[in-house]
């Protein structure tokens, strides 16, 4: 690191690796996993920590001709630029798992699930306990599967696409965010899928026998085998589902 920083001062060293700092902590601060409240705060500070200083030889280089002779303003708005960045890169991510717990907790509610509570993972509310489960699940995996290491190795190339001090314009940001929604859903939608068209199909079939038996609360009776079926039904697809899931996840990672 000291022979790379060799045409940088001490201060401006100092500088390079602030703002890679304040890219790759801003974005392991919300990113999934990392960003969980059950992580405590002196976790995530000394991760960030490491993982920055780890990245700064490779990245040292290209704040050779940028950092020098900053005005106390344009430093301010370089560290603003770069912790932008790493937010909006971690909220991209967090995306995933945003619209994962969405699609669970409406697919928990319809087939039963949705008035049992369980401890949420990357959250502070309550949510269902088969929400949690898979939630927990993913999260998990994500550490299983290395995808964190892919995780920093995007932080380094996003230096390539992104350079340092240029930041993400407004509509570009949005129409990136707009576009990981959209993803996210599509690959959510499809990972809850049996799941719905079971509820739809199950619920279809109680509401006519109660119709031809109005005298019996039938929906009284059928909640519990709705709920068995759906976990026989969680048992069969919990591999696929997962699995589904961290392919998606790892494709942007690799994708950027």
């Amino acid at each position: 690191m000291m022979a790379l920083a060799g045409s940088l001062v001490g201060g401006e060293a100092f500088l390079a690796t602030f703002l890679i700092f304040c890219r790759v902590g801003a974005c392991l601060l919300i990113v999934p996993g990392l960003s969980s409240p059950r992580v405590p705060a002196q976790v995530r500070l000394l991760v960030a920590g490491g993982v920055s200083l780890a990245v700064t030889p490779l990245l040292l280089p290209l704040f050779q001709t940028k950092v020098t002779g900053h005005a106390p303003t344009e430093t301010l708005a370089w560290i603003a630029s770069e912790t932008f960045t790493g937010l909006m890169i971690g909220f991209l991510g967090r995306i995933f798992v945003f619209v994962l717990e969405t699609v669970l907790n409406a697919a928990s509610t319809m087939v039963g699930f949705g008035s049992m509570p369980g401890t949420p993972v990357e959250g502070t509310e309550a949510v269902p306990a088969v929400e949690s489960f898979i939630v927990f699940s993913a999260v998990a995996l994500m550490f299983a599967a290395d995808l964190h290491w892919e995780l920093f190795r995007g932080l380094v190339d996003s230096y390539s696409r992104i350079p340092p001090g240029e930041g993400l314009g407004t509509q570009t940001a949005l129409v990136r965010i707009t576009d990981q929604i959209g993803e996210a859903f599509t690959l959510s939608l499809r990972i809850v899928a049996p799941f719905v068209i079971y509820a739809v199909a199950v619920n279809l079939a109680a509401g006519f026998v109660n119709k031809l038996t109005p005298t019996i609360p039938v929906y009284f009776v059928a909640t519990p085998f709705i709920m068995f079926g759906a976990l026989i039904l969680l048992y069969s697809v919990a591999d696929e589902l997962v699995t589904q899931f961290l392919a998606g996840y790892a494709a942007w990672l690799r994708r950027g």
